[in-house]
């Protein structure tokens, strides 16, 4: 092979059209030969065989490899560390340039320098674009340069800047921001190659975890009435697009410009990522430690057993135990059980936030790192924008609140009204005080 090429790598962007970074690599007048890493430093921390995230990952990657040989192409699918895949991709193409979309996680950034210095050695430049995100860490600040750390002034700013650049009439519905990058143009430029192989799940050492997938494709009934609608966990009234959204299978565009048009509420969700997604690239130490130091103070308390049972849901609080065991069915939980089932865990039983975002990084399948660091430091009241300490939620009158007929409860719980069904775990009067206590004692440096 003597013609050089461009390689486009997937990660958090498993789509063909409205690709920034392939649309890129699609005009840089080089073929363009696709790649995608099932990244071992990732799969090898994956706790157990079955990760249904790595089945989602493999699907998408099928449908691109087949829409890929509908054009005479593939995708060339590895499986290993990125610096050592990328070795052998360098001794068998002549590699011009690499081109990708950026990710914004800690890992992700320490991955794409080693890869970066290593083709630097081969004179090899890597293009990197925005594609996950509408606005980026710095594109949306405070006028002294600084970054929001709440969210209603960042979101004002974000719609602003969004605002900033309008189309002219007759083009492209919505904001400059929100264009589509048209690749279906530019598909006679993918490197043409024969079928290439793909692993099977057993050969990335991970087994069927039995969890069915969101589809990608919601109503715009539902985007409409999103506002009132969202908060009922019975009624399906969420678009469930989170693990779409984390692994790009959909573009963030593409449903960013729905929500402008049909409900304002929806385009706040889709600021929230933006907003938590830059909160992480300023200030990466919220990975470990509370955005508010003074919060490394409270005292956690060491209860195991009681983190057992909030993980089973088996609290005797039926809300609760609702929102875990939709957890342990389906890696899903609807977003107001994740608040609640959050704020019991720090808030009535005292154990450190930590705890629970781990957990949840297990078994969501659309676990985003910044949001649900983000959402977890909110509901413990030491996170950005956080609700307040003394903000503790009672989930008897949560219940009744957002699932008054109980169709929620009795789906996940159906053993509600019988002897089967375990006690409290703890007395909501009793938690409430002991946490005001605990951490109004911390906040104010005592102990």
């Amino acid at each position: 092979m003597s013609q050089q090429i461009a390689i486009f790598w997937f990660r958090r962007d498993l789509r063909l059209e409205d690709n920034a970074g392939l649309w890129h690599a699609l005009k840089s007048g080089y073929p363009v030969l696709p790649l995608f890493i099932f990244d071992t430093n990732i799969l090898d921390d994956l706790p157990g065989r079955r990760d249904a995230r790595v089945e989602f990952i493999l699907h998408a990657v099928h449908g691109l490899r087949l829409s890929l040989q509908g054009l005479g192409s593939s995708l060339v699918v590895s499986h290993g560390s990125p610096p050592a895949v990328w070795r052998k991709i360098l001794e068998k193409y002549p590699v011009a340039a690499v081109f990708t979309n950026r990710d914004y996680e800690p890992y992700a950034i320490q991955r794409d320098a080693s890869v970066m210095a290593l083709l630097a050695e081969k004179g090899i430049p890597l293009y990197s674009f925005k594609d996950h995100v509408i606005f980026e860490k710095d594109e949306v600040l405070k006028e002294d340069g600084h970054p929001y750390t709440v969210f209603t002034p960042y979101s004002r700013k974000w719609k602003t800047k969004l605002n900033s650049r309008i189309e002219p009439a007759g083009t492209t519905a919505g904001s400059f921001y929100l264009r589509a990058y048209p690749n279906h143009r530019y598909v006679d430029r993918f490197y043409k190659m024969a079928p290439q192989p793909v692993p099977s799940l057993g050969d990335l050492g991970f087994e069927p975890a039995g969890i069915s997938f969101p589809s990608p494709v919601v109503s715009r009934g539902l985007i409409r009435n999103y506002d009132k609608t969202r908060d009922f966990p019975a009624t399906g009234g969420t678009s469930r697009l989170g693990v779409h959204f984390r692994f790009g299978t959909i573009s963030i565009r593409e449903k960013a410009r729905h929500a402008s048009i049909l409900n304002e509420t929806y385009l706040n969700e889709l600021i929230w990522r933006d907003f938590y997604s830059q909160i992480l690239a300023h200030f990466p130490k919220v990975v470990e430690q509370p955005f508010k130091p003074q919060y490394a103070r409270v005292p956690w308390r060491n209860a195991p057993e009681e983190f057992q049972r909030w993980c089973a849901g088996q609290t005797g609080y039926p809300i609760i135990d609702a929102g875990m065991r939709e957890l342990q069915a389906t890696g899903f939980m609807h977003n107001r059980a994740r608040m609640i089932t959050a704020s019991f865990l720090t808030k009535h039983l005292l154990i450190d936030w930590r705890h629970g975002e781990a957990y949840f990084a297990q078994k969501l399948l659309d676990y985003d790192l910044a949001s649900n660091n983000g959402g977890w430091q909110w509901a413990a009241g030491c996170g950005t924008d956080a609700a307040p300490y003394f903000r503790i939620f009672n989930p008897a009158e949560q219940a009744k609140k957002f699932d008054p007929e109980l169709r929620y409860i009795r789906q996940w719980v159906p053993e509600i009204d019988t002897p089967a069904y375990p006690k409290p775990l703890v007395e909501h009067a009793f938690a409430r005080q002991r946490c005001l206590d605990a951490f109004k004692k911390a906040l104010a440096g005592e102990g």
